[in-house]
Protein backbone atom coordinates (compact mmCIF):
# COMPACT_ATOMS: atom_id res chain seq x y z
CA UNK A 1 0.00 0.00 0.00
CA UNK A 2 2.92 2.44 1.26
CA UNK A 3 4.41 1.82 -2.80
CA UNK A 4 1.63 3.85 -4.65
CA UNK A 5 1.78 6.91 -2.85
CA UNK A 6 5.71 6.98 -3.28
CA UNK A 7 5.72 6.38 -6.78
CA UNK A 8 2.85 9.31 -7.18
CA UNK A 9 5.50 11.36 -5.03
CA UNK A 10 8.50 10.83 -7.33
CA UNK A 11 6.49 11.03 -10.64
CA UNK A 12 5.20 14.51 -9.45
CA UNK A 13 9.03 15.54 -8.17
CA UNK A 14 10.05 14.54 -11.74
CA UNK A 15 11.17 17.38 -13.90
CA UNK A 16 8.51 16.75 -16.41
CA UNK A 17 5.77 16.58 -13.90
CA UNK A 18 7.06 19.89 -12.32
CA UNK A 19 7.02 21.70 -15.87
CA UNK A 20 3.07 20.63 -16.35
CA UNK A 21 1.73 20.96 -12.99
CA UNK A 22 3.56 23.80 -11.88
CA UNK A 23 4.05 25.71 -15.00
CA UNK A 24 0.31 25.36 -15.84
CA UNK A 25 -0.79 26.93 -12.32
CA UNK A 26 1.66 29.51 -12.68
CA UNK A 27 0.88 29.95 -16.56
CA UNK A 28 -2.98 30.34 -15.21
CA UNK A 29 -2.46 33.00 -12.31
CA UNK A 30 -0.25 34.85 -15.28
CA UNK A 31 -3.90 35.37 -16.84
CA UNK A 32 -5.17 36.91 -13.86
CA UNK A 33 -2.66 39.22 -13.93
CA UNK A 34 -3.90 40.38 -17.30
CA UNK A 35 -7.45 40.34 -15.91
CA UNK A 36 -6.61 42.48 -12.85
CA UNK A 37 -4.47 45.09 -15.46
CA UNK A 38 -7.55 45.28 -17.79
CA UNK A 39 -10.17 45.63 -15.43
CA UNK A 40 -8.13 48.43 -13.18
CA UNK A 41 -6.94 50.09 -16.48
CA UNK A 42 -8.47 52.88 -15.31
CA UNK A 43 -7.87 52.96 -11.41
CA UNK A 44 -3.82 52.35 -11.36
CA UNK A 45 -3.34 52.38 -7.76
CA UNK A 46 -5.78 49.41 -7.49
CA UNK A 47 -4.09 47.90 -10.38
CA UNK A 48 -0.68 48.03 -8.57
CA UNK A 49 -2.47 46.29 -5.28
CA UNK A 50 -4.07 43.48 -7.40
CA UNK A 51 -0.74 42.28 -8.81
CA UNK A 52 1.33 42.86 -5.73
CA UNK A 53 -1.61 40.44 -3.70
CA UNK A 54 -1.21 38.22 -7.18
CA UNK A 55 2.53 38.50 -6.82
CA UNK A 56 2.48 36.99 -3.35
CA UNK A 57 0.08 34.82 -4.14
CA UNK A 58 2.33 33.36 -7.10
CA UNK A 59 5.46 32.93 -4.63
CA UNK A 60 3.25 31.43 -2.10
CA UNK A 61 2.49 28.57 -4.54
CA UNK A 62 5.98 28.18 -5.52
CA UNK A 63 7.18 27.42 -2.19
CA UNK A 64 4.72 25.43 -1.36
CA UNK A 65 4.88 22.90 -4.29
CA UNK A 66 8.57 22.98 -3.43
CA UNK A 67 7.73 22.34 0.41
CA UNK A 68 5.31 20.06 0.21
CA UNK A 69 5.55 18.19 -3.17
CA UNK A 70 9.64 18.31 -3.53
CA UNK A 71 10.26 18.50 0.01
CA UNK A 72 13.19 20.61 -0.29
CA UNK A 73 14.27 23.44 0.83
CA UNK A 74 13.87 26.59 -1.61
CA UNK A 75 17.46 27.98 -2.24
CA UNK A 76 16.43 30.35 -5.16
CA UNK A 77 13.90 32.02 -3.37
CA UNK A 78 15.95 32.34 -0.13
CA UNK A 79 15.94 35.77 1.59
CA UNK A 80 19.08 36.44 3.08
CA UNK A 81 20.92 38.05 0.07
CA UNK A 82 17.36 39.16 -1.37
CA UNK A 83 17.64 42.99 -0.91
CA UNK A 84 21.47 42.94 -2.20
CA UNK A 85 20.56 41.26 -5.23
CA UNK A 86 17.41 42.92 -6.32
CA UNK A 87 18.80 46.12 -5.64
CA UNK A 88 21.84 45.17 -7.98
CA UNK A 89 19.50 43.84 -10.58
CA UNK A 90 17.06 47.24 -10.46
CA UNK A 91 19.81 49.01 -11.02
CA UNK A 92 21.86 47.47 -13.65
CA UNK A 93 18.18 46.49 -15.83
CA UNK A 94 17.29 50.21 -15.37
CA UNK A 95 21.15 51.19 -16.35
CA UNK A 96 20.96 48.92 -19.57
CA UNK A 97 17.45 50.14 -20.87
CA UNK A 98 18.98 53.98 -19.94
CA UNK A 99 22.05 53.21 -21.88
CA UNK A 100 19.96 52.42 -25.31
CA UNK A 101 18.51 55.48 -25.07
CA UNK A 102 21.00 57.92 -24.24
CA UNK A 103 22.76 56.18 -27.26
CA UNK A 104 19.94 56.87 -29.61
CA UNK A 105 19.60 60.38 -28.07
CA UNK A 106 23.30 61.04 -29.27
CA UNK A 107 22.90 59.64 -32.91
CA UNK A 108 19.65 62.31 -33.03
CA UNK A 109 16.80 59.38 -33.36
CA UNK A 110 15.04 59.86 -29.65
CA UNK A 111 14.14 62.93 -28.93
CA UNK A 112 12.72 64.32 -25.69
CA UNK A 113 9.31 66.62 -26.30
CA UNK A 114 8.09 67.46 -22.97
CA UNK A 115 7.62 65.87 -19.23
CA UNK A 116 4.25 64.41 -18.52
CA UNK A 117 3.03 64.45 -14.94
CA UNK A 118 4.85 62.04 -12.41
CA UNK A 119 1.50 59.98 -11.90
CA UNK A 120 1.89 58.48 -15.50
CA UNK A 121 4.61 56.91 -14.03
CA UNK A 122 2.42 54.79 -11.95
CA UNK A 123 0.43 52.30 -14.52
CA UNK A 124 3.69 50.71 -15.43
CA UNK A 125 4.52 49.26 -11.62
CA UNK A 126 1.55 46.29 -12.59
CA UNK A 127 3.22 45.95 -15.52
CA UNK A 128 6.38 45.09 -14.11
CA UNK A 129 5.33 43.76 -11.25
CA UNK A 130 3.66 41.12 -13.08
CA UNK A 131 6.24 40.39 -15.88
CA UNK A 132 9.17 39.78 -13.67
CA UNK A 133 7.84 37.80 -10.61
CA UNK A 134 5.98 35.78 -12.59
CA UNK A 135 7.61 35.60 -15.91
CA UNK A 136 10.77 34.77 -13.89
CA UNK A 137 9.30 32.06 -11.46
CA UNK A 138 7.66 30.01 -14.60
CA UNK A 139 10.99 30.10 -16.93
CA UNK A 140 14.05 30.59 -14.49
CA UNK A 141 12.03 29.18 -11.53
CA UNK A 142 10.47 26.30 -13.33
CA UNK A 143 11.43 25.40 -16.96
CA UNK A 144 15.11 26.17 -16.05
CA UNK A 145 15.59 24.98 -13.00
CA UNK A 146 13.90 21.47 -14.10
CA UNK A 147 15.70 21.39 -17.21
CA UNK A 148 19.29 21.73 -15.30
CA UNK A 149 18.02 19.06 -12.64
CA UNK A 150 18.52 16.27 -15.71
CA UNK A 151 20.39 17.82 -18.31
CA UNK A 152 22.53 20.35 -16.90
CA UNK A 153 23.34 24.19 -16.89
CA UNK A 154 23.64 24.54 -20.36
CA UNK A 155 20.91 23.03 -21.86
CA UNK A 156 18.79 24.74 -19.57
CA UNK A 157 20.34 28.11 -20.64
CA UNK A 158 19.08 26.80 -24.44
CA UNK A 159 16.15 25.42 -23.66
CA UNK A 160 14.81 28.36 -21.10
CA UNK A 161 15.68 31.19 -23.15
CA UNK A 162 14.16 29.89 -26.30
CA UNK A 163 11.33 29.61 -24.83
CA UNK A 164 10.93 32.73 -23.19
CA UNK A 165 11.61 34.49 -26.44
CA UNK A 166 9.25 32.73 -28.71
CA UNK A 167 6.56 33.33 -25.73
CA UNK A 168 7.10 37.09 -26.63
CA UNK A 169 5.28 35.53 -30.37
CA UNK A 170 1.90 36.29 -28.11
CA UNK A 171 2.14 40.07 -27.77
CA UNK A 172 0.14 42.48 -30.05
CA UNK A 173 3.00 43.47 -32.36
CA UNK A 174 5.34 40.03 -31.90
CA UNK A 175 7.70 39.55 -34.28
CA UNK A 176 9.90 36.61 -35.22
CA UNK A 177 12.98 38.45 -35.10
CA UNK A 178 12.17 40.26 -31.41
CA UNK A 179 11.92 37.39 -30.16
CA UNK A 180 15.26 35.77 -31.10
CA UNK A 181 16.49 39.49 -29.89
CA UNK A 182 14.53 38.41 -26.76
CA UNK A 183 15.94 34.64 -26.56
CA UNK A 184 19.48 35.60 -26.70
CA UNK A 185 19.75 38.79 -24.77
CA UNK A 186 17.71 38.25 -22.24
CA UNK A 187 17.54 34.55 -22.28
CA UNK A 188 21.10 34.79 -21.64
CA UNK A 189 21.53 37.96 -19.18
CA UNK A 190 18.50 36.09 -17.11
CA UNK A 191 19.84 32.79 -17.02
CA UNK A 192 22.98 33.91 -16.42
CA UNK A 193 21.82 35.81 -13.25
CA UNK A 194 20.54 32.98 -11.54
CA UNK A 195 23.43 30.38 -12.67
CA UNK A 196 25.43 33.08 -10.64
CA UNK A 197 23.51 33.58 -7.80
CA UNK A 198 21.74 30.22 -8.02
CA UNK A 199 18.97 32.96 -6.75
CA UNK A 200 15.91 34.61 -8.62
CA UNK A 201 16.39 38.18 -7.15
CA UNK A 202 18.87 39.23 -9.53
CA UNK A 203 16.95 38.03 -12.61
CA UNK A 204 13.69 39.49 -11.57
CA UNK A 205 15.46 42.86 -10.59
CA UNK A 206 16.87 42.68 -13.90
CA UNK A 207 13.42 41.98 -15.63
CA UNK A 208 11.82 44.75 -13.35
CA UNK A 209 13.79 47.31 -14.03
CA UNK A 210 14.12 46.73 -17.54
CA UNK A 211 10.25 46.91 -18.00
CA UNK A 212 9.38 49.81 -15.92
CA UNK A 213 11.84 52.40 -17.42
CA UNK A 214 11.07 51.71 -20.86
CA UNK A 215 7.53 52.02 -20.27
CA UNK A 216 7.43 54.36 -17.51
CA UNK A 217 10.52 56.80 -18.02
CA UNK A 218 11.04 56.65 -21.56
CA UNK A 219 7.34 55.88 -22.57
CA UNK A 220 8.70 53.02 -24.62
CA UNK A 221 7.15 49.83 -26.73
CA UNK A 222 7.71 46.86 -24.53
CA UNK A 223 8.29 43.47 -26.21
CA UNK A 224 5.86 44.22 -28.80
CA UNK A 225 2.79 45.38 -26.17
CA UNK A 226 1.24 48.61 -26.80
CA UNK A 227 3.07 51.50 -26.03
CA UNK A 228 1.79 53.76 -23.03
CA UNK A 229 2.73 57.32 -22.05
CA UNK A 230 5.18 57.47 -19.06
CA UNK A 231 7.20 60.38 -17.76
CA UNK A 232 8.81 61.50 -21.15
CA UNK A 233 6.72 62.36 -24.48
CA UNK A 234 9.30 61.46 -27.37
CA UNK A 235 10.00 60.93 -30.66
CA UNK A 236 11.75 58.33 -32.29
CA UNK A 237 12.77 58.34 -36.16
CA UNK A 238 15.40 55.86 -37.09
CA UNK A 239 16.33 52.18 -38.87
CA UNK A 240 14.64 49.21 -36.93
CA UNK A 241 17.94 47.77 -36.53
CA UNK A 242 18.28 50.54 -34.06
CA UNK A 243 15.23 51.45 -32.63
CA UNK A 244 13.18 48.09 -32.38
CA UNK A 245 10.45 49.44 -35.07
CA UNK A 246 6.92 48.41 -33.42
CA UNK A 247 8.67 45.45 -30.79
CA UNK A 248 10.67 48.20 -28.91
CA UNK A 249 14.39 48.73 -28.26
CA UNK A 250 14.71 44.75 -27.26
CA UNK A 251 14.44 44.20 -31.08
CA UNK A 252 17.37 46.46 -31.44
CA UNK A 253 21.14 45.81 -32.37
CA UNK A 254 21.99 48.21 -29.03
CA UNK A 255 20.05 45.86 -26.51
CA UNK A 256 21.34 43.11 -28.49
CA UNK A 257 24.71 44.28 -27.62
CA UNK A 258 24.29 45.25 -24.54
CA UNK A 259 22.56 42.84 -22.53
CA UNK A 260 24.47 40.03 -24.20
CA UNK A 261 27.47 41.34 -23.32
CA UNK A 262 26.01 41.89 -19.60
CA UNK A 263 24.99 38.08 -19.66
CA UNK A 264 28.15 36.17 -20.73
CA UNK A 265 29.75 38.49 -18.52
CA UNK A 266 27.94 36.57 -15.59
CA UNK A 267 27.99 33.62 -17.36
CA UNK A 268 31.93 33.72 -17.24
CA UNK A 269 31.76 34.66 -13.42
CA UNK A 270 28.90 31.81 -12.85
CA UNK A 271 31.34 29.48 -14.71
CA UNK A 272 34.66 30.73 -12.68
CA UNK A 273 33.29 30.31 -9.20
CA UNK A 274 31.54 26.68 -9.92
CA UNK A 275 28.49 27.68 -10.51
CA UNK A 276 27.65 25.31 -13.54
CA UNK A 277 26.00 22.17 -12.97
CA UNK A 278 26.28 19.08 -14.70
CA UNK A 279 24.22 16.49 -16.40
CA UNK A 280 22.62 14.01 -13.72
CA UNK A 281 25.04 11.15 -15.73
CA UNK A 282 27.72 12.99 -14.41
CA UNK A 283 27.07 14.29 -11.41
CA UNK A 284 25.74 11.20 -9.07
CA UNK A 285 24.73 12.26 -5.48
CA UNK A 286 24.41 16.45 -6.59
CA UNK A 287 21.34 17.59 -5.71
CA UNK A 288 19.69 20.42 -8.28
CA UNK A 289 20.59 23.13 -5.99
CA UNK A 290 24.03 22.51 -5.29
CA UNK A 291 26.26 25.70 -5.22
Amino acid sequence: MSAEPKLALRILRSPPARVLLLGFILVLMMSLNTDAMTSYAGEPIKAVLHIIALAISGFAVYVGYALLIEQRTVSELALRRMGRELGIGLLIGAGLYAACEVILMALGIYRIVGLNPLSYMVPAIAMALSSSVYEELLFRGVLYGSVEQWFGSWAALVVSSLVFGLSHLLNPQGTLEGALFIAVEAGILLAAAYMLTRRLWLSIGFHMAWNYTQSAIFSGIVSGNEAQQGLIRSTMNGPDWLTGGNFGVESSVLALLLCTTTGIVMLVMAVKRGRIIAPFWKRPGQPRNAV
